[in-house]
């Protein structure tokens, strides 16, 4: 029996327990040396193994598995039980189906819980879709409000989340709080800042050259790097020469 077909399978019986048995089982198969993707502070984090393509996958099984048991999964100390819980929630906010009301239970359930939402690529998997698109025709009040938070990976998600809003052509709202941002002190945000402008100049590169204008002599030359990255070699050069 293929993979695929088993997990079919055993997803007859949608629970946090059966997702969880799951992922063992397959972490036991791939090996996988996740810790050097995790930079977070828990320290009872744990790795079990899993590929991240396999984690995807499983998770695409679980879509319709209860918010609550979703709330089971980001208890896991295991990282990629947490990536899995993730991952299924972004895969309901994507889907067509989902309603309005259950897009706003997800979007929730990520606020609330954003404690155990504790690494830059849990927040990248999840937060332009259950966050950004939430709050697409909403307002994006709490981004900024989560953009002066003490914790690094709720910084991380105020600028993540601006990446649905730049797929629509809306970009006021990255460079806004990618001012916000411009003088933090944490490696994950300058990239993150560095990497998000640049997508929104690929939708207008005036407003990024405006800001380079502004910003480039002072901000943190990680995040300079990443903003030029898609610019002229001519302009590369003039960024990076201030």
């Amino acid at each position: 029996m293929s993979k695929a077909k088993k997990i079919n399978t055993m997803t007859r019986v949608i629970s946090a327990r059966t997702f969880i048995d799951l992922m063992i089982a397959i972490a036991e198969k791939d090996g996988a040396k996740n810790e050097k993707y995790f930079r977070g502070t828990d320290k009872e984090n744990r790795c079990l193994g899993a590929k991240m393509g396999n984690i995807f996958t499983l998770a695409k099984a679980f879509i319709d598995l209860p918010l609550q048991e979703i709330n089971k999964l980001l208890d896991s100390e295991y990282y990629e039980v947490r990536m899995g819980a993730v991952s299924i929630m972004d895969f309901k906010a994507r889907d067509k189906k989902t309603t309005e009301e259950a897009k706003k239970d997800l979007f929730s359930l990520y606020i609330k819980r954003h404690d155990r939402i504790n690494n830059w690529d849990l927040v990248d998997r999840s937060a332009p879709y259950v966050v950004g698109g939430y709050l697409a025709d909403k307002s994006r009040a709490i981004l900024y409000k989560l953009a002066t938070s003490k914790n690094v990976w709720e910084r991380r998600t105020a600028i993540v989340s601006t990446y649905y809003f730049i797929r629509k052509n809306e970009i006021d709202d990255t460079f806004k709080i990618a001012e916000m941002l411009i003088n933090d002190n944490h490696e994950y945000i300058h990239m993150a800042v560095g990497s998000w402008i640049r997508e929104a100049g690929k939708r207008d590169e005036q407003k990024l050259l405006n800001f380079l204008e502004k910003y480039a002599a002072t901000m943190p030359r990680i995040t300079l790097r990443y903003a030029v990255e898609k610019l002229s070699k001519e302009l590369k050069s003039k960024y990076l020469a201030k």
